[in-house]
């Protein structure tokens, strides 16, 4: 298995462990989702399945699934930050844009135990080992947003003629 695969295939573990992580927490210790808590479980799943595709897909097709990847990446990681400085700070997030995203998606309704919120963004405010649990999910989002852009870097050109 060459280097892409294996980075794509660690995108894909990497995206699916965060979800773990984050419904071991909610569902053991507790700790209940905002709907940006939510909203980032949707977008590491939507990581996950653009990896996928990016390891079954040839050429073009991969290369767009990459770019999913990123901009998903991008995505994530706004919403984290989005969720740390203003979310948090509001006593209510009800109606916000990541309770219509999710509601838009029906992924709620479908899968309540991993894609519904259970509680406001100033409740679901804690730390997970002395770090606001959002600055995980950011740390998550631009380590997969940086793998997926060097994975677009283009292969470097070896030399005809050594020197």
């Amino acid at each position: 298995m060459n280097t892409t695969r294996w980075t794509l295939a660690g995108i894909v573990l990497a995206s699916l462990f965060g979800i773990a992580t984050a419904l071991v927490t909610q569902h053991v210790y507790g700790m209940q989702p905002c709907p940006w808590c939510v909203l980032q479980r949707a977008v590491l799943a939507a990581m996950a399945v653009a990896a996928l595709l990016a390891l079954l897909l040839p050429g073009w097709p991969k290369k767009l699934a990459i770019m999913m990847l990123v901009a998903l990446a991008i995505g994530g990681a706004a919403a984290a930050l989005w969720q740390h400085f203003v979310a948090a700070a509001s006593s209510s997030c009800n109606l916000t844009l990541a309770d219509r995203i999710m509601a838009g998606l029906g992924l709620d309704a479908a899968w309540p135990a991993v894609f519904m919120a259970t509680a406001s963004c100033a409740d679901a405010k804690v730390n997970l080992f002395g770090l606001p649990y959002e600055a995980w999910s950011l740390a998550l989002f631009v380590l997969l947003g940086l793998a997926g852009l060097r994975l677009l870097r283009p292969a470097p050109r070896r030399r005809m003629f050594s020197r």
